[in-house]
């Protein structure tokens, strides 16, 4: 039975037995004392009239989502007022077509794969998604490069529309959130820019999402990637309550592309609402679908995996492809699954009179990337972070269904390294369903798991604090059999000394663990740890349980 020290970073001083220990990472940590990194939003400054009126609305991110506001009930989001707010600009998403894409996990890295292929065909491309990482206009990506919307571009929309957003918020007695005004913005500007088919996520469930505003006869295709229960209260309590949420996307005639796999009678669900609309059903986890993950290789430095994509569908749309050695930047068994469903869906366009070539397929799903997935630091991000020689993986896991994805990714990808674990969460997060997979996940090469702190969407009041993940990390640890050696909680202040962290070696051989409220504290010690321990192999310093964390890694570059 090994040992896993695990320590929280804010809040009580350290036992006066532990302090030799401390003493050794000083020289780690003293550097550290003020390089507190912030989370602060480092947005360009063309966007403050922006961001100064999208921050006076209520915003979910931040506060979390209400019980009950994804569901058809007196509680849910009144799809009503979004209605109203797109007539008030002329509807425009009534001029071009969609593709919905719904579910609970999955949905961003599927929009990613097939906006790519779309542009790798030449159609001029809307693509919206949420949450963002660095900044909001990454939510909006145009045309046929897939940028995201310049700030000039977005601030002279939003200058455009704004008085009718205005009155819109006057008129709805201000109950219009922020996810609910971006996703109006977004469409408005889609319909500005003339794109020809755009990709857009869904916020949260489906039925009562405001991008439910698009209607059958302008949909191409829905997509509903999985079923998982994050967001369980909100989108009523259960996994079937769940479904039926994520199918109010499914529209009369129009196509649906299921990810999956799903349980049976989750699946039986969406094929029920399907039927009810006439809706014809193509799944990416048909059996006689033979996508297969062949292996990993490096092309000047960069990371891809190497996949075939065989699809032979012949219930409802009869469709098929063979695509061999297809090389996917977005790593893992679950972004194959994602890959494959996005391929569906192109097929299905192709199926009806969209021009779509395999090889447009092909080069789209290997040139499509999405930052903060399965997302390798190059070695010189590495090193402008002063954390040179060590490998930094980044993902914004945040449930136990995408902690299993990680851990499979990072153990077909890294399967004889060691590895140190930076974690933190937002509070409404199964934190003990996802500690469970990573520690069941990377049992034989976890050195140590930092617990840390960062803001959610900028805001403090959804954050996890490092203690209580500290609890119930030891918690799911005990339940595993794992000794749990707890070095106890403190700031960077409390370090003192200039000893080597070899020195730690003698209290616990396989296993330290120092945190703090810092995150680039927590990493720099980290990378030491595994400087120290990893010998002739590679080091993997894996941040993860929230793209927020994701985010405010990425930001310390610039």
């Amino acid at each position: 039975m090994r040992a896993l020290s695990i320590v929280c970073g804010l809040g009580r001083s350290i036992q006066s037995n532990r302090s030799s220990l401390i003493s050794s990472v000083a020289g780690v940590l003293n550097p550290l004392r003020c390089r507190a990194l912030s989370t602060m939003s480092r947005e360009d400054p063309e966007l403050k009239e922006v961001l100064d009126f999208m921050d006076n609305l209520k915003n979910y991110e931040k506060s979390g989502v209400p019980k009950g506001a994804g569901t058809d009930s007196d509680d849910g989001f009144d799809l009503g007022r979004m209605r109203r707010l797109m007539a008030l600009l002329g509807n425009p998403h009534s001029t071009f077509k969609a593709v919905h894409i719904a579910g609970t996990k999955g949905k961003g890295s599927t929009a990613a794969f097939l906006s790519s292929i779309l542009r790798a065909e030449g159609y001029s491309v809307g693509c919206y998604t949420s949450p963002h990482i660095e900044t909001i206009r990454e939510r909006i990506t145009l045309g046929r490069l897939g940028e995201p919307v310049s700030a000039i571009v977005l601030n002279h929309h939003f200058q455009r529309v704004r008085t009718v957003l205005e009155r819109a918020v006057e008129l709805e007695k201000g109950r219009l959130s922020h996810f609910e005004i971006f996703t109006a913005i977004a469409f408005s500007l889609f319909s500005q820019e003339n794109v020809e088919i755009a990709v857009v996520e869904a916020g949260l469930g489906g039925a009562r999402d405001a991008t439910n505003v698009i209607c059958g006869s302008h949909l191409a295709a829905s997509i509903i990637t999985t079923i998982g229960e994050e967001h369980l209260d909100a989108l009523g309590g259960s996994l079937e309550s769940i479904a039926v949420a994520k199918s109010g996307i499914v529209k009369d005639g129009r196509p649906l592309v299921l990810g999956g796999p799903f349980l049976p009678h989750i699946e039986c669900i969406l094929r029920d609402k399907a039927a009810s609309v006439s809706s014809p059903v193509v799944s990416a986890s048909d059996p006689g679908n033979k996508s297969s993950l062949k292996g990993f290789s490096q092309t000047s430095g960069i990371t891809h995996q190497v996949c075939d994509i065989v699809l032979r569908i012949e219930k409802d749309l009869p469709l098929s492809i063979e695509l061999f050695d297809v090389r996917i930047h977005m790593l893992g068994y679950h972004q194959l699954k994602n890959a494959a469903t996005a391929t569906c869906a192109a097929l299905c366009l192709r199926n009806k009179g969209w021009r779509m070539s395999d090889a447009s397929i092909r080069a789209g799903l290997e040139s499509a990337i999405l930052p903060g997935r399965s997302h390798l630091l190059t070695s010189k991000e590495s090193e402008r972070l002063g954390l040179p020689q060590i490998t930094i993986l980044l993902d914004g896991a945040h449930t136990k269904e995408s902690a299993r994805a990680l851990a499979q990714t990072v153990k077909m990808t890294f399967p004889k390294e060691r590895l140190v674990l930076v974690v933190a969460m937002a509070k409404d997060k199964d934190h003990l369903g996802f500690a469970r997979e990573l520690l069941s996940g990377f049992i034989n090469s976890l050195e140590a798991v930092f617990l840390t702190e960062v803001s959610i969407a900028e805001d403090k009041s959804r954050t996890t604090s490092s203690s209580f993940l500290k609890d119930v990390w030891t918690k799911a640890s005990r339940e595993m059999g794992i000794n749990v050696l707890d070095l106890g909680a403190a700031d960077c202040k409390q370090f003192t000394g200039d000893q080597s962290i070899l020195s730690a070696k003698a209290v616990e051989p396989r296993a330290i663990l120092f945190s703090q409220g810092s995150l680039m504290a927590s990493m720099r010690v980290g990378s030491q740890i595994l400087n120290e321990r990893k010998g002739n192999q590679v080091g993997v310093l894996l941040v993860t349980g929230s793209l927020h964390v994701v985010s405010a890694v990425l930001r310390s570059l610039h």
